[in-house]
């Protein structure tokens, strides 16, 4: 009898076991940029017989996904090698040369429980945050090693048209990498802590999605350079299309914020932040044109000079030109006046989609009437196949008038880079 209900219970567990395995997914994490930027810095900073750098990095990432029902577990490692490290990293001590923000780095990028449905998804451990137009909040995706957050974050959607999105993060895992920190770099730590509030609520209509968004910064370190990030800004963000044809398409985004200093912060200040943007699809090209300031406080207290809007957890490549030199805004703000156009080729022969784009950028200061600058931008990117992209890029900044802020140098970069995607 015995032995019947064993072989009974074998045939159980036998019958069962394809469809539990059914029911559990893998899905794979493989990632691969190949890299070479140039930069080409005058004077006057940094001080140097060789103002030039250049950087040939490979950035690898692996890892994968394993899920079953509405449940899921995500890990993911990074890893990026200087195969020429003849350029600053921002952490490998080579300060007499321009920064390429690509340092050397082994670490662990992403790992994550997820409980997903249609109207909930909630996502706790070390995640990729990306909100919004990354603004506020973003993954850093353009450099090498990517920013990721410890948090936990619910997205409820539940509501017709309405979606809510709450983070609490208590650290950022930055660019810096496992060597942040080094030689004297403290304000390029690897891992700021601190608890963040990332809040936005967003409600659909027929012309546009309208947002209202919190974002509460506490970078809680030693280093006064990060403290001065504490924040907490409010604003509201809107953002649409309208189609006239087929093949004609008019697209729109206004947002509006103010920001005042919080928790440690050492300085007491209040500044706006304002953009607006309008695109225009015309067939195969797009013509894009907009403004956004930083705003600054002339009359902060605890820093010399004022203080301006900050932006210490943004993507903050996408904004102000690629030769990123508003990383931090400048103490008396910024204006900036730009302009592109972007034409798009689905196919090319066995290839595609080519796209070709320029910018051109005026770049102000909110006060004391100061133009920093100007720069213009070209890109041009081919998909080779479903997992392989090639992308070739080139910013060139020319400074007007005195240097006006740290890093205010004529600066020319190019980049070219293959992409693999599993």
């Amino acid at each position: 009898m015995r032995i019947i209900s064993m072989a009974l219970g074998a045939s159980v567990i036998a019958l069962a076991a394809p469809a539990i395995a059914q029911d559990i997914l893998f899905k794979p994490i493989v990632e691969a940029r190949l890299r070479v930027e140039t930069v080409e810095q005058d004077g006057p900073a940094p001080i140097s017989e060789d103002n030039d750098a250049t950087a040939t990095t490979i950035r690898l990432r692996a890892g994968g996904e394993v899920s079953s029902g509405p449940f899921a577990l995500l890990a993911e490692s990074e890893g990026t090698l200087a195969l020429d490290e003849h350029y600053n990293s921002g952490v490998n001590g080579k300060t007499s040369l321009p920064i390429i923000a690509d340092p050397e780095t082994v670490e662990l990028n992403r790992l994550q429980i997820q409980y997903r449905t249609k109207p909930l998804v909630v996502t706790i451990g070390r995640q990729r945050i990306n909100l919004d137009d990354q603004r506020f909040v973003g993954a850093v995706g353009w450099r090498q090693n990517e920013q990721s957050f410890d948090a936990a974050r619910i997205e409820y959607m539940g509501i017709r048209n309405l979606k809510i999105d709450f983070t609490y993060a208590i650290a950022a895992q930055t660019i810096w990498g496992i060597d942040g920190g080094r030689f004297g770099a403290t304000n390029r730590p690897t891992r700021i802590e601190g608890s963040n509030l990332f809040a936005t609520v967003a409600y659909a209509t027929k012309a546009g999605t309208l947002t209202g968004f919190a974002y509460l910064v506490d970078e809680d370190e030693p280093v006064v350079a990060l403290q001065r990030n504490s924040s907490q800004t409010f604003g509201l963000r809107f953002a649409g299309a309208r189609p006239f044809s087929k093949t004609v398409k008019l697209s729109y985004a206004a947002s509006y914020a103010r920001q005042t200093d919080a928790t440690d912060n050492p300085v007491r200040y209040a500044a706006d932040y304002a953009a607006a943007e309008l695109g225009l699809d015309v067939s195969k090209i797009r013509l894009t044109a907009g403004y956004e300031l930083l705003g600054s406080d002339a009359g902060a207290t605890g820093i010399a000079g004022g203080y301006a809007f900050q932006t210490p957890f943004a993507t903050l490549h996408k904004f102000n030109g690629w030769a990123d030199k508003f990383l931090t805004t400048p103490a008396t703000g910024l204006q900036d006046y730009y302009a592109g156009i972007t034409y798009t080729l689905p196919k090319l022969g066995k290839t595609g989609p080519l796209a070709a784009s320029v910018a051109v950028h005026r770049y102000d200061s909110d006060r004391d009437k100061i133009h920093y600058g100007d720069e213009y931008d070209a890109q041009l990117s081919l998909k080779l196949d479903k997992r392989l992209t090639a992308l070739v890029k080139y910013a060139d900044y020319r400074r007007k008038g005195i240097a006006s802020f740290t890093g205010d140098a004529d600066t020319r970069k190019f980049w070219a880079q293959l992409d693999y995607a599993f």
